[in-house]
């Protein structure tokens, strides 16, 4: 994290939108969601979506809460060719485009999430039950691709 002064808390202060980024770990079967806090400063893990409820969660979430920006997960390999399901998450961009005009859409590579999640997952001291929770690894991924966008800004 940037270093906290005096300036930077003006700057803060001075020109933060009041309003949250979402990330999401976009998935064939579900969907790993995080959120800012409104200052845009902490990333913490949400939930997890059926992906054929991501919608329906999003407009319900939008309604509730004010949302500037959305970052979804650019799924590469190692040589940055762009994974099967990146048209699935190509046709929902475009849905989220119309649905939501009014909220920024970011890519993010998210090369390496699910690894970091499943290691910070079994860092944690969590018992093997809660650490084998199907939608862990896919919020905590989610988490980790909006830090990364935060700190890149």
């Amino acid at each position: 994290m940037k270093n906290l002064n005096y300036h930077n808390l003006k700057k803060i202060s001075k020109f933060a939108a009041m309003s949250q980024i979402i990330a999401i770990d976009y998935g064939k079967a579900r969907c790993g969601i995080a959120v800012t806090d409104d200052l845009q400063m902490i990333a913490s893990a949400l939930t997890t979506v059926e992906t054929k409820n991501l919608i329906p969660f999003l407009q319900k979430y939008f309604a509730e809460n004010k949302v500037e920006a959305m970052v979804i997960g650019l799924p590469t390999d190692l040589k940055g060719n762009l994974s099967e399901i990146e048209i699935e998450i190509l046709k929902f961009v475009e849905q989220a485009k119309t649905l939501f005009p009014e909220v920024e859409i970011h890519r993010l590579d998210e090369r390496f999430t699910s690894k970091m999640a499943s290691y910070f997952i079994s860092q944690s001291g969590k018992n093997k039950k809660q650490r084998q929770e199907k939608g862990l690894i896919d919020k905590i991924s989610a988490t980790i691709i909006l830090q990364n966008f935060l700190e890149q800004r």
